[in-house]
């Protein structure tokens, strides 16, 4: 039954325009902080730029974007991403088909050089990009993939974190939250990384592991602000500002 209704036109844009309103439910009934206060403003002076977070987080992202923060999102190409690529739309936020992958062959036909090919272009064009960092079926492991966007793009990394008090946790293998209304919620941005073009693969190595390092922090400290663990210090060092509405 549900490998016809995802396959299915008519039930995906159903699916998809159903998840964009209860998302945005969601986003107006939850109590959001962003952190660091002044995040918006370091943001904007380096604009292209790329969002990245770990996969199962992504649902609310749209919602702590300004709107003159143009951006495009990776998503898959599999049956059950179109539904995820119909809501992104409807929220205003633009795609691009493709995936990461752990062998160069899957990497190919999951349509990843096409996409790592688009999101460059994207980010000349003056477009922001969001994409996972973690590849499928390796949840929070930062993949090389962001890392090499950002050493051809000369673009920035930004790492964010989401997390709401009240969600359910999906027996997914990214754990991904399905984010429920009238709770917390809060969102971490970690300290940009600037990746050399002329990077060895030593280098490169190096730039995955800080992604890594900031990505975690960056989780923790939402998990502590919404009261799901222990406060860390400060990612950016700033204290937190509400989220704009």
């Amino acid at each position: 039954m549900w490998r016809r209704i995802r396959t299915n036109r008519g039930a995906q844009v159903a699916l998809g325009t159903a998840f964009a309103y209860y998302f945005k439910a969601v986003a107006r009934t939850t109590r959001f902080v962003v952190e660091p206060a002044d995040i918006y403003e370091r943001i904007d002076g380096n604009l292209p730029l790329i969002m990245t977070f770990w996969h199962g987080q992504h649902f609310l992202t749209p919602f702590v974007m300004k709107p003159h923060h143009k951006a495009k999102v990776l998503i898959s190409r599999h049956a059950d991403a179109e539904i995820n690529a119909i809501a992104a739309e409807k929220l205003g936020v633009g795609t691009i088909r493709g995936s990461g992958a752990t062998s160069p062959r899957d990497f190919h036909r999951k349509g990843g050089v096409s996409a790592t090919y688009a999101m460059i272009d994207t980010l000349a064009q003056g477009i922001n990009v969001a994409m996972t960092a973690d590849v499928p079926k390796i949840a929070r492991h930062v993949g090389k993939g962001v890392i090499v966007i950002a050493r051809h793009s000369g673009r920035p990394i930004i790492p964010i974190a989401m997390a709401t008090s009240n969600r359910i946790t999906l027996k997914s293998w990214d754990k991904a939250s399905l984010n429920l209304p009238f709770g917390r919620g809060a969102a971490v941005a970690a300290e940009p990384i600037w990746v050399p073009r002329d990077l060895d693969d030593a280098g490169m190595e190096a730039m995955r592991q800080l992604l890594q390092q900031r990505l975690d922090a960056a989780t923790a400290r939402a998990e502590a602000l919404v009261g799901r663990g222990h406060a860390p210090a400060l990612v950016a060092g700033r204290a937190p500002a509400e989220a704009p509405q």
